[in-house]
Parts: structure tokens; sequence; C-alpha cells
């Protein structure tokens, strides 16, 4: 018994001293402290916190998502810190992630631009330039084998619209009936929302709706990408010309980063291995802003409530 006792004590000796040997070269942890160490300072903290970009794109995700990607890969290498994309359906999801500013940059929409009130201030960084201007215009369009000749002719019919607050793709349809003394709510027979102009544009080809209103930049690109689909439709009437959606950035974001970042978008279009991924997102080059070109809408928005 006594021999059993004193093996338990040689044992129990020999792990404490293992215990000991491995705590002199091992700092002991108190999870119940902090840790009494330096702070990283203010720019290292910002420095490696990801810019985060938001999107809501005006064509299908599944045709521009990988060229946002890119676009936010080389941001990052450039600026030597994470980018986080942030991909939303609609242009009010994207204007609320700015107003709570969970976002430091979005590509806005014209229409989401315009209609932006939200709590953090935001400014436009760039603007797009496509086919050598930044304007487009809002195009009606019918199947090419519609009797349907001006927008009148499409009262008591079905129609569809891209998001709510899109400018080519809504609002200048509404004014356009409020303007001639027609009640939007009452005019179509029934409208729907398709969240992507191509997809607008697809639902005239294949007649599942009478009528929709796009962007010209959308059509020119369904033009050259896909000939067929244009040719099933046709267009009635054009509105505008309107100053493309533009680039956003929170108007609190460090100057110094603010500066450096509209330098990378500036000369994007310099770097030959990008011109794919521009020319798939409708981008020739990004150009300085123009903020009064969006002063008349933003009062038909704040009109319109």
């Amino acid at each position: 018994m006594m021999l059993k006792k004193s093996c338990w004590f040689i044992l129990f000796l020999f792990i404490a001293v293992a215990v000991a040997g491995c705590g002199s070269r091992t700092r002991y942890i108190d999870f119940t402290q902090r840790e009494a160490h330096e702070q990283p300072d203010q720019a290292a903290l910002n420095s490696s916190r990801p810019l985060r970009i938001a999107l809501a794109s005006v064509i299908s995700p599944k045709d521009t998502i990988v060229y946002y990607r890119q676009l936010a890969n080389y941001l990052s290498a450039k600026l030597n810190r994470p980018v986080a994309l942030i991909q939303r359906r609609t242009y009010e999801e994207v204007n609320m992630l700015l107003s709570n500013g969970e976002v430091d940059i979005a590509f806005a929409s014209t229409g989401s631009y315009c209609s932006y009130r939200g709590i953090t201030e935001i400014e436009i960084l760039a603007m797009v330039e496509f086919q050598g201007n930044s304007e487009y215009k809002a195009l009606v369009i019918v199947p090419a084998d519609s009797q349907a000749t001006r927008i009148e002719d499409l009262a008591g019919k079905t129609f569809a619209f891209t998001d709510p607050l899109s400018n080519s793709g809504r609002m200048i349809i509404l004014k356009y009936l409020l303007d001639n003394r027609k009640d939007p709510a009452a005019f179509f027979k029934r409208y729907v929302y398709t969240y992507n102009h191509d997809k607008s544009l697809w639902a005239v080809a294949n007649k599942l709706v009478d009528g929709a209103s796009i962007d010209s930049m959308i059509y020119e690109y369904a033009r050259m990408k896909n000939p067929q689909e244009v040719e099933r439709v046709k267009i009635i009437a054009s509105f505008g010309s309107f100053p493309t959606g533009p680039v956003v950035i929170r108007k609190n974001l460090d100057p110094l980063l603010k500066t450096r970042i509209r330098q990378v978008f500036f000369e994007l279009h310099h770097e030959r291995a990008l011109q794919p991924t521009l020319n798939g997102l409708l981008i020739n080059r990004f150009v300085n802003p123009q903020p009064e070109l969006y002063e008349p809408l933003i009062k038909i928005y704040n009109r319109a409530g």
C-alpha cells in the first residue's frame, strides 16, 4: 500500500515539475484580465478595415458580378487594404446601406442617387462614361409586331418597370403620365418589377408584357451581345438625356483615402487587363463628377416624395 502511495507521489511531483517547466517558457494567460499591451493606433485600424462597396446591378447579377469582383480585387491591390463587395437586389436596399453607414462606396443608379435621403451624407466620386458620353436616354419598348406606336396605346396593357427608384425604368414614365393628366395607378392593367433592365427587355421580346421602359445603354449593349433579342422589340418613345449612374462615396470618409480612391477610379481605363471588365459593365472610363446635371431629376424625385 505504501509502495502504491509512493508511486502516486512521485508521479505527482513529475507532473508538477513538468508543468512548472512549461510555465517558465510560456506566458500565463488570465482570460479574466485585459492584456496590458499597447493598442494599435487609429491609422493602423483604419488600414486593416475593409473598404465596403455596395451595388444593385442594372444588368442581371449573374452577368456582372464577376466584373465587379475584378474591380474590387484591383482596388484592394492598389489601396493595399481589403475590399468587401456587398450586393443587393434593389436600389432602396443600397440606399439603406449608405444611410446606415454600412458601406463606404456604392455603384448607384441615377434614380437611387437622386432619391437618396439618408442620414449619412454622400457625394459623387466619379461618373461613368460610355461610348463617348456620360448620358443616356429612357426608351419605351414593345414587341416588334405590336400595334402600339406611342405610350397612350399601352393603356390597359401590362408593363414592366425595373425598380421603384429607377429613373429610366419607372420615374420618367410616371412623370410623363402625370404631365398628361393620366393616373399612373390606373393607366396600366398590370405592372411588374424585373429589377434589371435586360430582364425587362427579355420580358418584352418574349411577350410576357406589352411594354417596358429601359436604359438606352442596356439597349445598345444588348444589340451587341444579343441582337436576335433586340430584333424582337421596337422603340415607341424616347426621353432624355440623363446623367449616368454615379459612383458615390461617404462624405465623412478620410479625405486622403477619398482622394486616393478617386485617383484609382480615374486611372482604371489605362489598365489593359481591365478592359474586358469595364466593357462588361458598360464603362469606357470614369470621369469627373458634375453634380449639377442631377439637380433637375432630384427636384422630380423630391416632388414625387
